[in-house]
């Protein structure tokens, strides 16, 4: 017989007690408002010079980091010396006041439903983590924000937001978990009505579990790691795990197609997703089962995923989900150099049998891993380390300057599992790959999730950083890496960036037909009088040479305001027009007006 098990986030459980107002609070004490990720977690150079992690939410908090300094100043030509400290307090005067629709707030009023005009709910819903976005929170500059944040707690309240926008020509942008880095979530300047962000945070519910069709119906402002978590305490996982899944939610996953680290097993987003509930101007856009495939025309979902807040509000989503596994095992392979490590990559995808994730870094991210390395706490731990490096570069022959490194995961049944990562040590061997233990491995995806800080530390101190990614065909994966590297070094050449920039690649995700490839550079902006402006020239110029390459626009990041201008010519003059179409019969009068994609 199915079960069926109605859940409430923790957060949630923890202050059913509590005013709204106070959770609010709360809340913005956790976060950043200028930076990435909660208050207490930062990377910092101590009085010695030494990197520490601060806070006890990350296997790295509380450790020193010997070796980031000497990394961090000879690869950027920085100087703890020079410092750019952020600004510390929000300065609510600074904000513009906001624009109200007084005869919407009244109605709004009789609904019950809580909302904000402070400066500080609307500053901190005004962004996404694009790097211009928060280099003028930093400085403290603020543009456009939202005018109105307003908090549904369900379904039937978004109906009622959307109708009286729709009643009062109220422009709604819809506010997940705030991670957007293409823009997505900026103010169009030239809106002239009353902008309103809509926060979905309060719509954090797991509805039901229904163990015989293994699904789950859940509300689409929960976060990634509030989803999983909860899904773990009966027993299932989604598996979808994308790099901020601490901080993203399940609504901005479907709006802008995501993807996650282990989806060789559990599948990117548009394969987890059953049934899709969205809310709009001309009403609610859902299908009428929830089987699992249907053969009804085009699939209404894939005008839904990708949408990026366009057409409406995702309030509700099934999803697929799966027994936890069993066993899990990381490890790590060491290559003479990229292209053999590509080559692997590439048997193991067209052999089917990669495993839940594996990731491939090129040298440049190898030292930048080696330097993130947390003192060692024994002689003999050091003493083995030293004997993997003689053994992998004096015995082996490997060249520092040019092995690379692949990280793995592997889940699912024991037995299999062992299975498994034997045939893929096996594949790695026929390209020169060496196993380099599961601690390389396990220490690998650890720091996916603490990398981000180092952006707010590079910033400290006139390092300025960003990454983007792609999807590229197998045939194009070693040209396009090394292209974009190469047009990024000449073009922060050529717009006058006076020290060498950091330009390193990652092979993330793998496809019978191709792979996904992450960019990430960062430059010293001293003596530059605009560095934003210099550094957005120069990701164009990479986007311009992606493209030229056989690359995509976006693998998973999405399109937003960021990227739009390429629109045209991915999806051609035909397909925009298509976009637009479905655009101006469900929202005709621009109601969800944050002008991202068209």
């Amino acid at each position: 017989m199915t079960k069926c098990v109605t859940l409430i986030s923790v957060l949630t459980l923890n202050l059913l007690a509590t005013p709204f107002w106070q959770i609010l609070i709360l809340i913005m004490e956790i976060m950043k408002w200028n930076g990435w990720g909660y208050s207490d977690s930062r990377f910092f150079f101590n009085k010695k010079g030494q990197a520490e992690f601060t806070g006890k939410r990350y296997k790295l908090s509380g450790l020193i980091i010997p070796a980031l300094k000497d990394w961090f100043e000879s690869t950027f030509g920085a100087s703890l010396q020079h410092k750019t400290p952020a600004t510390p307090i929000l300065n609510s005067s600074a904000v513009h006041p906001p624009t109200l629709n007084e005869t919407f707030v009244e109605e709004l009023k009789s609904t019950g439903i809580p909302f904000s005009h402070d400066a500080e709910d609307r500053v901190f819903r005004a962004h996404g983590h694009c790097l211009h976005e928060i280099f003028a929170l930093r400085e403290g500059k603020f543009g456009r924000v939202p005018d109105m944040v307003i908090w549904p707690n369900c379904h039937n309240d978004v109906v009622k937001v959307v109708e009286l926008a729709s009643k009062h020509n109220v422009c709604l942008i819809p506010y997940g978990g705030g991670t957007s880095v293409s823009s997505a979530l900026e103010c169009p300047p030239e809106e002239t009505r009353s902008i309103v962000s809509l926060d979905t945070s309060q719509m954090n519910h797991i509805l039901w579990i229904d163990e015989k069709n293994l699904t789950a119906h859940v509300e689409a402002g929960i976060v990634g790691q509030d989803l999983e978590r909860l899904l773990n305490e009966s027993g299932y996982c989604t598996g979808h795990e994308p790099d901020s899944m601490e901080f993203s939610s399940l609504g901005g996953w479907v709006a802008t197609r995501a993807s996650g680290m282990k989806k060789n097993i559990y599948g990117n987003i548009e394969d987890l997703v059953v049934h899709i509930k969205m809310v709009t101007p001309r009403g609610v856009i859902e299908k009428s089962c929830q089987g699992p495939r249907m053969s009804t025309g085009p699939d209404i979902h894939h005008f839904i995923m990708g949408s990026e807040g366009t057409l409406g509000v995702v309030t509700e989503v099934t999803m697929k989900i799966r027994p936890m596994p069993e066993y899990q095992k990381y490890g790590s392979v060491v290559f003479p150099n990229f292209e053999q490590g590509v080559a692997c990559l590439r048997e193991v995808a067209r052999q089917r049998c990669a495993p839940a994730s594996i990731r491939l870094m090129d040298n440049e991210q190898f030292k930048f891993g080696h330097a993130l390395k947390p003192q060692v706490s024994s002689i003999f731990t050091s003493f083995l380390d030293g004997l993997k490096k003689f053994y992998i570069t004096k015995f082996k022959g490997f060249d520092p300057n040019r092995l690379c490194v692949a990280t793995l995961l592997f889940e699912g049944d024991r037995e299999r599992v062992l299975q498994h990562e034997k045939q893929v040590y096996d594949i790695a061997a026929k390209f020169g790959g060496l196993a380099a233990g599961e601690d390389n491995g396990q220490r690998g995806y650890m720091l996916t999730f603490v990398i981000a800080y180092l952006r707010d530390l590079g910033m400290d101190y006139y390092v300025i950083g960003e990454s983007f990614e792609t999807s590229v065909p197998w045939d194009r994966v070693l040209d396009i890496c090394q292209n974009v590297k190469e047009r990024i070094v000449r073009e922060c050449k050529d717009k006058g960036v006076q020290f060498p920039p950091l330009s390193t690649c990652r092979v993330t995700q793998t496809y019978d037909a191709g792979a996904c490839v992450y960019f990430y550079f960062a430059f010293n902006y001293r003596g530059l009088s605009d560095p934003v402006h210099v550094y957005e020239q120069v990701e164009h110029a990479a986007r311009e040479e992606i493209l030229a390459n056989g690359g995509s626009l976006s693998h998973h990041h999405g399109v937003g305001k960021l990227r739009k201008e390429w629109m045209r010519e991915t999806v051609s003059s035909v397909g925009l027009g298509m976009l637009k179409s479905v655009k101006d019969f469900v929202d005709p009068n621009n109601i969800f007006g944050n002008r991202n994609l068209l």
